[in-house]
């Protein structure tokens, strides 16, 4: 029998992100989970090393892949979409939890309980770590695309950098402050630093 769970997560890259907006570069979900990933291995990995927190940022990196792959089954609802209302944030909800159900069940039986907390992420400190770095995922697009004079991001920019401002992990806080702002820096800036 072929199973077309990896299949269908290849396909993360025919879904764009940020439908209802003029991209001067467009995004899809297969780019913006590797960001992810890689945001939230690093976020973990200070969590860990400078916090002293009881993770493991490869369990958390491995979250960070998945942490999308719904989408797949539901495409990329826009944010002022789906958080529109208490009614749409619940069934988009209950959407999600459908897709990763259906998703599961394209792969062979014995692999599924390995595979169901990555599609069904449980709340606590990995998740948190994951949908920070995914707003700091978003916050790195609205930088890039304004940086190229596209001021169709400036409103999402400034939410998402109040959410980000609200998140309380110290681990998170240092992440922004020591790795964001080389994402405003050109390419000869980042060869030839000048600190």
């Amino acid at each position: 029998m072929a199973y077309s769970f990896f299949a269908y997560l290849s396909r993360l890259k025919l879904i764009n992100r940020w439908s209802l907006m003029r991209n001067t570069q467009p995004e899809n979900d297969a780019e913006h989970s590797l960001q992810v990933t890689m945001i939230a291995h690093a976020i973990a990995v200070l969590g860990r090393d400078r916090y002293g927190r009881q993770v493991n940022p490869e369990h958390v990196l491995t979250l960070a892949v998945y942490h999308d792959a719904t989408e797949v089954m539901t495409g990329d609802l826009p944010t002022p979409v789906k958080y529109y209302s208490d009614d749409l944030r619940g069934a988009y909800h209950h959407l999600e939890d459908l897709s990763a159900d259906r998703l599961l069940n394209l792969l062979p039986e014995e692999m599924r309980p390995a595979f169901a907390p990555c599609l069904k992420q449980e709340k606590g400190y990995d998740r948190d770590i994951v949908k920070a770095a995914d707003k700091i995922s978003a916050y790195i697009k609205c930088l890039e695309e304004q940086r190229a004079g596209n001021r169709e991001f400036d409103y999402a920019a400034n939410n998402i950098h109040q959410t980000l401002e609200s998140i309380e992990y110290p681990e998170v806080k240092d992440f922004l402050l020591e790795f964001l702002p080389a994402f405003s820096m050109t390419l000869d800036e980042l060869n030839h630093p000048t600190t």
